[in-house]
């Protein structure tokens, strides 16, 4: 029998092995025997659930996107399908212009593919409907040809104007990989953008083809788990050692050896012997490991920036609430600032208890609050209590907010976002070629083609399928 080593016990690694083990069909006479090794104390990386205030709270992901089929299958599979939960409100805000706004329709990951929505909202100013009218009107022609990438800001720059940029895109989509979007790759983190900014005439009508209209009849946007996303951990980790699959916690890798026909996993004085490897490890972990063997793999992923983050949860009297709450969340630009400060340490905020039913208690809100990102690290320097200082301050003024929070807890989540810069899917590539080239060998995880959680397991899975 086959043996294969899974490096990394968060859910890519667990969904290569679940893939290993058979996956939703179940083991069959060829299955591998497969070994799980995680570096820290517990499972699931970021998707990790604790009790807060007398209901499960995802400290990392709170919810996955329901139209990629990935996280939903794999629910499934494992038997939560009675526990998915659909988003319970649409809609979000954000700070422009000294007050909280709403964000305008016709907006495709932040990028405006329509005029009116935008230009009516308040959000933009004079400076920011010119540019939207502009592209309208006038489209300012690409003046280079088709690449196979560009930044996602300069790109929208160049078509809508700084303004659009500063206040809707980089909020948006910085705010999801915890970077900026002036080096972001667009062809990694937005393809649609990259095809509509090659065509001629306007990007906003270029969008609109690029971007089907949502789908009335389509699943919902958003799914989460009725336990959190801790459960979907824990039901997979059951499941595989239900299969006869070893998951060892606490067991970091130090190095792999080559020996025939496979390879040696070396853990403190341990040594897991497998025909196979799997790496679903941070780029930092993957290029340490690979270093010996290959110089170009270590080399790339070392080029790949992480970011970090600190994430505030935060429990409220609902009377603590000036006016009720819009939408799932709020977002804030990164270059804003407060009034007569500096710039706001918040770049988002959720309303979880609104946005997830489930969580809703009565008398109670519960809210989430992210700061830092890619080149800003302040709140990384100061300790728990100044950071639950620092948020209730800055929310006090986005929300209207008085009195002091019920409980608050922080959350620190060091260099634990890849930051997809221009080129990105050629490093993703040259690092999967050079492993293919050792021989038994495969990378999984978020370094590659996606955050998500979704992406992330399918990921998981196709490492899995490179090496049975």
């Amino acid at each position: 029998m086959r043996r294969v080593v899974v490096v990394g016990g968060g859910i890519s690694g667990l969904a290569a092995a679940w893939e290993l083990t058979g996956g939703g069909a179940g083991p069959a006479g060829e299955t591998p025997e497969v070994v799980v090794l995680e570096g820290s104390a517990r499972l699931g990386g970021p998707l990790h659930t604790v009790d807060f205030g007398g209901r499960p709270v995802d400290l990392g992901p709170d919810g996955f996107l329901g139209r990629r089929p990935e996280a939903v299958d794999l629910c499934r599979e494992v038997g939560l399908a009675d526990d998915l939960v659909p988003v319970g409100s649409s809609g979000a805000g954000v700070w422009a212009r000294g007050r909280m706004r709403p964000l305008p329709g016709g907006l495709a990951l932040g990028i405006p593919t329509r005029f009116w929505p935008p230009a009516r909202s308040g959000i933009l100013g004079a400076r920011g409907i010119l540019g939207l009218a502009r592209d309208a009107l006038l489209p300012r022609p690409d003046m280079r040809g088709p690449l196979g990438d560009r930044a996602i800001g300069p790109l929208v720059t160049r078509k809508l104007g700084r303004h659009v940029v500063a206040a809707l895109v980089d909020p948006l989509i910085g705010g999801i990989h915890a970077g900026s979007v002036d080096e972001m790759s667009a062809a990694a983190t937005f393809p649609p953008l990259l095809a509509a900014a090659q065509r001629r005439g306007s990007l906003m009508r270029a969008l609109r083809s690029e971007v089907p209209a949502p789908d009335p009849d389509a699943p919902p946007l958003f799914w989460a788990l009725q336990e959190g996303m801790g459960s979907l951990v824990r039901h997979v980790a059951d499941a595989l050692v239900a299969r006869g699959v070893t998951i060892r916690c606490d067991a970091p890798v130090d190095r792999l050896e080559r020996r025939d026909g496979g390879w040696d996993v070396i853990v403190g004085a341990d040594s897991v012997p497998g025909d196979a490897v799997v790496l679903a490890v941070a780029a930092p972990v993957a290029g340490r490991l690979l270093q010996p063997h290959d110089d170009e793999a270590a080399g790339l992923l070392g080029a790949i920036d992480y970011a970090s983050t600190v994430v505030v949860t935060l429990r409220i009297a609902d009377d603590a609430l000036s006016a009720p709450l819009y939408g799932t969340g709020f977002l804030v630009p990164r270059q804003s600032a407060r009034p007569g400060g500096d710039r706001w340490a918040v770049t988002a905020c959720t309303h979880l208890s609104q946005k997830w039913p489930h969580l809703a208690r009565p008398g109670e809100v519960l809210l989430r609050a992210s700061l830092g990102r890619l080149g800003d690290e302040r709140a990384v320097g100061l300790s728990d209590a100044e950071v639950v200082e620092r948020t209730w301050d800055e929310l006090t003024i986005l929300m209207g907010l008085s009195g002091q929070p019920l409980e608050a807890m922080v959350t620190r989540w060091s260099g634990s976002f890849p930051q997809y810069q221009v080129h990105h899917l050629l490093r993703a590539s040259g690092v999967e070629s050079a492993v293919s080239r050792l021989g038994g060998v495969a990378v999984a995880g978020a370094t590659y083609r996606g955050v998500g959680i979704p992406a992330c397991i399918a990921s998981g899975r196709a490492a899995a399928n490179s090496v049975s």
